[in-house]
């Protein structure tokens, strides 16, 4: 059972020693997790006209960051974080290259949507590796938890403003300025905390405690529950990415689409502070379910405004549930997770969320084109309604017990 947490030991885990400069730097690292997903979804669009092929590349784009995001993080367990990021890094610089080259030569879908993939697939794990830090730095208990959900509360933060700054540099005189500059960001800051002392410090785990096959962290049937959530939450992410931008285009007004999706993070921020403070359901396994049920209800109602204006004041409601539910995510995993597999885990986490996300999108993509954004809403509603199902029928799986039930 997770602990209520207060300012105070936010400040106390803000403020540990050792933590400062990972802090910093894996802000910079993260801040495009979110921009440059959209930023290439939207130069894309612009330079071919066309939201489902759009769709398609950014999907593969979040295909690949889901994929890589376990196997990285699964060698971070293993031989710590500095090697692998600094790997990576230059990975992505290469085929971040390759991929504008494309776009601007106009080159075939098939082969943008494979550029994009391994463009995602090459993006550091930055966010598990921090998260990773603080088991090392501070013991269980309050501010623990409390430094856990300052990483769920930040990479809300990021995965909010993205979209927004992705949305401005799209404006510019040329559509792929966000791609480059949330790219750079991403290598400046990976390279930076892979360098920092406590993360060259992060010593990887026994081997005889992280073996678990293909599975990995999966193995426990409670990390099986912590990723439908994840799942089911990137899958409603991705529904409202494709669709407020798609609804911005069909009001007249293409650029405002980032902006809108900004709106999103005034309340995510604030309430998820609050939230954070008296959590309810307090219980982990009936609280994935109400939250992605009622996450799924303020979905559903992005499709009764008429006008931008209600849509903005909508998604300001929608927010509220943004950020309470990557927190329970993360705290669950002290639940969920098996022992030495604490980066992996939160990589299958940062996985579910990519994955959901990109079927968000692409059927997103397809269903703004055929019917409007008002029908990917209430679709998106539905999904999320059945999923919510699925782990109230695995709740049992995070009972706050030593040994997880079976199912």
């Amino acid at each position: 059972m997770s602990h209520s947490i207060t300012l105070a030991d936010y400040r106390a885990a803000l403020r540990t020693p050792g933590a400062t400069a990972p802090v910093l730097t894996s802000l910079l690292g993260r801040l495009p997790i979110a921009m440059i997903g959209l930023a290439l979804l939207l130069y894309v669009q612009k330079v071919t006209g066309s939201f489902a092929t759009a769709g398609l590349v950014s999907a593969a784009e979040l295909v690949g960051v889901a994929c890589g995001s376990v196997v990285q993080s699964r060698v971070i367990d293993r031989i710590g974080p500095t090697r692998p990021m600094v790997v990576m890094s230059a990975a992505l610089a290469v085929f971040v290259a390759a991929e504008i080259t494309a776009i601007e030569s106009g080159a075939p879908v098939v082969v943008l949507t494979a550029l994009g993939f391994l463009l995602g697939a090459s993006q550091p794990t930055v966010a598990p590796a921090s998260r990773a830090l603080w088991a090392q730095l501070l013991p269980a208990g309050p501010a623990r938890d409390a430094a856990y959900s300052y990483e769920a509360i930040s990479m809300e933060v990021f995965f909010i403003l993205g979209p927004g700054l992705a949305g401005l540099l799209v404006a510019l005189p040329w559509a792929g300025a966000g791609v480059v500059a949330g790219s750079a960001c991403m290598i400046v800051g990976s390279i930076g905390f892979a360098s920092t002392r406590a993360a060259r410090r992060l010593r990887p785990q026994d081997d005889s405690r992280t073996s678990g096959g293909m599975l990995g962290a999966l193995r426990a049937p409670g990390m099986r529950t912590v990723a439908l959530a994840a799942l089911g939450f990137g899958c409603l992410i991705g529904f409202v990415e494709v669709g407020v931008p798609a609804s911005a285009v069909a009001a007249g007004a293409p650029n405002a689409g980032g902006l809108l999706l900004s709106a999103l993070s005034v309340t995510s921020v604030v309430f998820g502070v609050l939230y954070g403070m008296r959590p309810w359901p307090r219980p982990m396994h009936l609280r994935l379910p109400a939250l992605l049920l009622g996450f799924a209800g303020l979905v559903a109602l992005l499709a009764l405004p008429g006008t931008l204006w209600g849509l903005c004041l909508a998604l300001l409601l929608a927010g509220c549930l943004i950020t309470p539910q990557s927190t329970a995510h993360s705290v669950a995993l002290d639940l969920a997770a098996p022992a030495g597999t604490e980066t992996e885990a939160f990589g299958w986490v940062v996985t579910a969320v990519t994955l959901g996300a990109a079927a968000g999108q692409s059927i997103s993509g397809r269903i703004v084109e055929s019917a409007g954004p008002p029908a990917a809403f209430l679709l998106a509603g539905v999904v999320g309604v059945v999923l919510a199902a699925g782990l109230w029928v695995r709740r049992g799986t995070l009972l706050p017990v030593r040994e997880p039930a079976l199912v």
